[in-house]
């Protein structure tokens, strides 16, 4: 069952299409017990589910025509973010999309089209950006020498133990640059995974130390710093997509509950105790997408404005914390069961805790819009 709010949402043509097709697909071939197999493998994802998902041109949708893509652009990605976050389902999707746009804001147009046809083909690729674990934190300790070596480590690197492309930010003659590595590049031990409370998500702290990079595969264009900017503001936006979509799974699964436990012989949803915390993840919920949604009709191409930027931040800050108290009540709702491996509201309060830290939690981004609003 899917519980649905009075916001009624408007979606182009194409967003329309996308979000119904990335449902089905999600539902008949990544129901929660498939999603759970997965959790314990090294990929953290069926390899021929993304296959199929490649075929279905998802991994390009965001990328010009030109490139192999289907030239949708964030807004139609937007749709399948959060089809999938509904699934609770981990690919590197948001990883290879935001290597993408980064790739295509900064790169210049021989660099860039191999690479991004590489990516609408299939393959994996990931942004190495956070260097020190705080989000607030925008300075580049990685550098690529006169020579093209490269000296860094970068932390939290999503889906690092798939990618075969890595798009790294560095520093480069005192300018921020972006230099491409290839995973046959890196040495032995160099991904080293991190231990996420998500086990449906995989990152890594990668040593990029030595690796040489090849003249065509360093980007030093003048686009890179408002290129990186972007980029922090497309990731906030795509993890608020995908936590909006599993603050709406984690509602119909604590609706189905209270459905069907009794407690003192009567159903625990007859309780107003219980209804009133309901209505508020509905309501978080409907705002989460109505700010998703809304900041996607904002984000284009060209450098992202300042309307752009404040719906972006918004929406992040809403989706994270919405999911964050979606995932809190389910399991206290579930009692001393919510806390057990075997129960789903785990796994939502699981991903709320990942979800609000990736690109900045809601005081993060409430603090700039703070700036961005009143100064």
């Amino acid at each position: 069952m899917s519980v649905t709010g009075n916001t009624a949402l408007r979606f182009s043509e194409e967003q329309a299409m996308l979000l119904d097709v990335s449902r089905d697909f999600c539902r008949d071939r990544a129901p929660i017990a498939a999603v759970r197999g997965q959790l314990e493998s090294e990929t953290g994802f069926d390899p021929a589910l993304w296959q199929e998902m490649v075929a279905m041109g998802w991994t390009g949708i965001a990328l010009p025509e030109a490139c192999g893509g289907s030239g949708l652009g964030i807004p139609g990605a937007v749709p399948v973010i959060e089809s999938m976050g509904r699934a609770m389902l981990g690919t590197p999707l948001i990883s290879s999309t935001l290597a993408g746009q980064l790739l295509l804001r900064a790169g210049g147009p021989g660099q860039r089209e191999s690479l991004l046809s590489e990516i609408a083909a299939g393959v994996p690729a990931t942004v190495a950006l956070l260097e020190s674990g705080d989000w607030g934190d925008e300075r580049l300790t990685c550098t690529v020498d006169g020579d093209g070596l490269l000296r860094g480590v970068k932390q939290f690197v999503t889906d690092a133990g798939v990618a075969q492309i890595f798009v790294v930010a560095v520093e480069c003659r005192g300018a921020p640059a972006l230099a491409v590595v290839r995973a046959e590049a890196l040495g032995e031990g160099a991904i080293r995974p991190n231990t996420l409370i998500d086990r449906t998500r995989r990152a890594a702290t990668v040593d990029f130390d030595g690796v040489v990079v090849a003249p065509d595969g360093l980007v030093t264009d003048e686009r890179v710093p408002a290129a990186l900017r972007d980029l922090r503001l497309l990731g906030a936006l795509l993890a608020a997509a995908e936590a909006a979509g599993s603050a709406a799974a984690c509602l119909d699964t604590v609706v189905e509950y209270l459905k069907t436990r009794k407690q003192f012989g009567r159903l625990i949803g007859s309780y107003q105790a219980l209804k009133h915390p309901v209505v508020d993840i509905l309501t978080g919920v409907d705002a989460a997408r109505s700010f998703v949604y809304h900041a996607a009709t904002l984000v284009g191409g060209e450098s992202l404005g300042r309307e752009a930027e404040i719906a972006c931040r918004m929406a992040k800050a809403q989706a994270t914390e919405t999911l964050a108290y979606a995932g809190d009540r389910a399991v206290q709702f579930h009692g001393g069961m919510g806390f057990t491996w075997e129960c789903d509201a785990q796994l939502y309060i699981r991903r709320a805790q990942w979800s609000q830290q990736q690109f900045g939690d809601a005081q993060h981004h409430r603090k700039r819009l703070a700036a961005l609003l009143f100064d």
